[in-house]
C-alpha cells in the first residue's frame, strides 16, 4: 500500500476503500488500472481491528488516526464510522447475512449476478460461527417467544430464527473487505491510505453538454495536495456520510447549500444529502449470576412485525475491564440511554467513565438483547459544516418520526420481554433473592435500563423507545437510486461519475447490510467489465475465484 501517488492517470479512481470500494477495486483491476484512495489507515497490525475481544475498545478509541471515528447526529445519538481500509467491515460486529430476494427485486438488480457475487465474497472472508452459550440460549428464547421456525445456519434472509455468517474465525480473528483486494491484479491496482479526497475535478464542455468527472484532488496526512486523473470514471464509495458530502464539496448538491459555502456550482441537485436514515436500535441489558462468554452477533430473529432481534454478551465482566469504556455494546449504553438524546455528548461519556470505577464489577456481568427495526420510514438529511472534507458534516436522522417505526420498536421490545422470560434465559439470570436484589441495586447505581414494568402500556413502551434509542450503525441514504444516481449508479446530470455504496440505498437490506454492500461492489464491477468487454469479461471475471 502506497502513501503517495504512483501514477498520475488511471482508468478508474475509486474514492473510499471500504466495504464496497475494496471488492469493486479488486474486480475492475482484473482488466484496468485502478487507484483506490482511503482516508484512513491500514487494518493490518491493528489489534483493535483484528481481535474480536477488542471490538468494543476499537469503537471507542478516540486517538487521532483510530480505525473508528465517533460522531453525534443532531438527534443526539452517538454513532461511529470507519476510518480504515475495509471501512465498516473493519470495526463492526462482523455479522454476515444476505439481502432478501424481495430487496434484490426492488433494487432492480440482476438476480443471477447477485447470486454469483455473494458467494465470491463468502469464499474469501466469511466463516460459520461456533455458537456461544448466550447465543444458543437466545436462539431457544426466540423460538419459545414464537419467532419460528429455526432455519439453522444460513446466509439467507428468512422469517424465523437463524444463525448467520461472521467475519470472525474460530480464533476470534477478523477478516475484512480489505482482504478482498488480494483478488485483484496487483500490477493494475494502487492503494493509497491516509489519502483524504477533497474534491472531484470536472471538465466543463463548451455549449450545453454535461460536465465530466476527470479526476480528484486529495491530501496526505501531512496536508500535501495531489491530483490524480481518470481516463474512464471516478467512482465514489465513501459511505453514507462522506459520499454526499464529497458531492456537495465538488459542486453537486442543493443550491442553497452550495451558495452558503460559496462552492462553484457544477450541478444543482436538490436531493443530494436527502433521505438520510439510520435504523434505530433499542437494547436491554440482562445481568447474569456468572460471567458469560463473549459473543457478538451470531443469532438473529427475523419477525413478521417489522423488527429484528439480536444479542451480544460478555463485555466488561472482569476486574480489569471495569476500567475500560466498552462502547455501545456494553452496560454503558444503559447509562447513556437514561440521558435524553439531545443531552448525550462525548463529555457525558467521559464523565461516566470516571464514575464507572466505583461500580461493582458484577454490574457488568451479562449480555444484551437488541431490537432493530426494518426500514426505517423516518428520514432526515445531511448538510455541510465546512469546506474541508475531513470535517464531519451535520447529520439528522429523525429517529421515530414516522409512527410505524415506533410501532415496530414496541413490537421488538415486547418480543425481547418474552425472550427474557423464557426458560432457557432463566439458566443465566435466576439466582437467590439476595443476589438478584443486589444486582438490581447495582443497576440503579449504574443507571442500567430494564424493560419498563408497565410493558402492557403502549405509550410507556413508545417513550422507552424514544428515550433509549441508539444506533446499530446501519445508516444509509444521501445519494439514493433514481434520485441522485440511476440504475447503473451513475450520477445523473454529469458524465464519468458513479456512487456505489450504502448512500444509494432507500432502506437498509435486512438484519445487517454489510454483506449486501460488499456484494454491490463486486456486482457493479462485473457489470462495468461486461459493459466494456462484452462476453470476454465473463471468462476474465471467472478467473477471480
Amino acid at each position: 500500500m502506497a502513501r503517495s501517488p504512483l501514477k498520475q492517470t488511471y482508468d478508474y479512481i475509486i474514492v473510499g476503500g471500504g466495504t464496497a470500494g475494496c471488492p469493486l477495486a479488486a474486480t475492475l483491476s482484473r482488466n484496468f488500472t485502478v487507484l483506490l484512495l482511503e482516508r484512513g489507515g491500514s487494518p493490518y497490525g491493528n489489534l483493535n481491528v483484528s481481535l474480536m475481544q477488542n471490538f468494543h475498545i476499537g469503537l471507542t478509541d478516540m486517538t487521532p488516526g483510530a480505525a473508528a471515528e465517533t460522531f453525534i447526529s443532531t438527534d443526539g445519538v452517538i454513532n461511529s464510522r470507519g476510518r480504515v481500509l475495509g471501512g465498516g467491515s473493519s470495526i463492526n460486529a462482523g455479522f454476515y447475512t444476505r439481502a432478501s430476494p424481495r430487496y434484490v427485486r426492488q433494487a432492480g438488480w440482476d438476480g443471477a449476478l447477485v447470486n454469483e457475487s455473494f458467494p465470491w465474497i463468502e469464499r474469501r472472508i466469511v466463516h460459520w460461527p461456533k455458537l456461544a452459550p448466550w447465543q444458543a440460549a437466545f436462539r431457544d428464547g426466540l423460538l419459545e417467544a414464537g419467532v419460528s421456525p429455526f432455519n439453522g445456519f444460513t446466509y439467507d434472509h428468512i422469517y424465523g430464527t437463524k444463525v448467520g455468517g461472521t467475519l470472525f474465525d474460530r480464533r476470534g480473528i477478523r477478516s475484512t473487505a480489505a482482504d478482498l483486494l488480494l483478488s485483484g491484479d496487483q500490477e493494475n491496482l494502487d492503494v493509497i491510505i491516509r489519502a483524504s479526497v477533497q474534491n472531484i475535478l470536472f471538465r466543463r464542455p463548451k455549449g450545453k453538454g454535461k460536465p465530466r468527472a476527470v479526476g480528484v484532488i486529495f491530501r496526505d496526512e501531512n496536508k500535501r495536495e495531489y491530483k490524480a486523473h481518470a481516463k474512464g470514471e471516478v467512482i465514489v464509495t465513501a459511505g453514507a456520510i462522506s459520499s454526499p458530502q464529497l458531492l456537495m464539496l465538488s459542486g453537486i448538491g442543493p443550491l442553497s447549500e452550495l451558495k452558503k459555502w460559496k462552492i462553484p456550482v457544477v450541478l444543482r441537485q436538490e436531493l443530494v444529502g436527502k433521505g438520510m436514515a439510520d435504523n434505530p436500535m433499542n437494547s436491554i441489558f440482562i445481568p447474569t449470576k456468572k460471567p458469560v462468554e463473549m459473543s457478538l452477533i451470531q443469532t438473529v430473529g427475523i419477525t413478521k412485525k417489522g423488527s429484528y432481534i439480536e444479542a451480544s454478551s460478555g463485555f466488561g465482566s472482569t476486574n480489569d475491564s471495569i476500567h475500560c469504556n466498552h462502547g455501545i455494546m456494553s452496560a454503558e449504553i444503559g447509562q447513556i440511554s437514561t440521558i435524553p438524546p439531545k443531552q448525550r455528548t462525548l463529555d457525558a461519556i467521559h464523565e461516566y467513565r470516571k464514575r464507572k470505577r466505583d461500580i461493582p464489577v458484577e454490574t457488568f456481568m451479562g449480555g444484551f438483547l437488541l431490537a432493530k427495526i426494518m426500514g426505517p420510514l423516518s428520514t432526515g438529511h445531511l448538510s455541510l459544516s465546512g469546506k474541508d472534507a475531513d470535517q464531519m458534516p451535520e447529520v439528522t436522522f429523525n429517529y421515530f418520526q414516522h409512527p410505524r417505526d415506533l410501532r415496530r420498536c414496541v413490537n421488538g421490545v415486547r418480543t425481547m420481554e418474552q425472550i427474557v422470560k423464557s426458560k432457557r434465559f432463566a439458566e443465566f439470570t435466576q439466582d437467590n433473592e439476595y443476589t438478584m436484589q443486589r444486582l438490581l441495586n447495582m443497576s440503579v447505581k449504574a443507571n442500567i435500563n430494564f424493560i419498563p414494568k408497565n410493558s402492557n402500556d403502549t405509550s410507556s413502551l413508545e417513550q422507552f423507545c424514544r428515550d433509549s434509542v441508539t444506533t446499530i450503525w446501519h445508516y444509509h441514504g444521501g445519494c439514493q437510486m433514481n434520485k441522485v444516481v440511476d440504475s447503473h449508479y451513475r450520477v445523473m446530470g454529469v458524465h464519468g461519475l458513479r456512487v456505489v455504496d450504502g448512500s444509494t440505498f432507500l432502506s437498509s437490506p435486512g438484519t445487517n447490510p454489510q454483506a449486501t454492500v460488499m456484494m454491490l461492489g463486486r456486482y457493479v464491477g462485473v457489470k462495468m467489465l461486461r459493459g466494456r468487454l462484452g462476453r470476454r469479461a465473463v471468462s476474465e471475471v471467472a478467473l477471480v475465484r
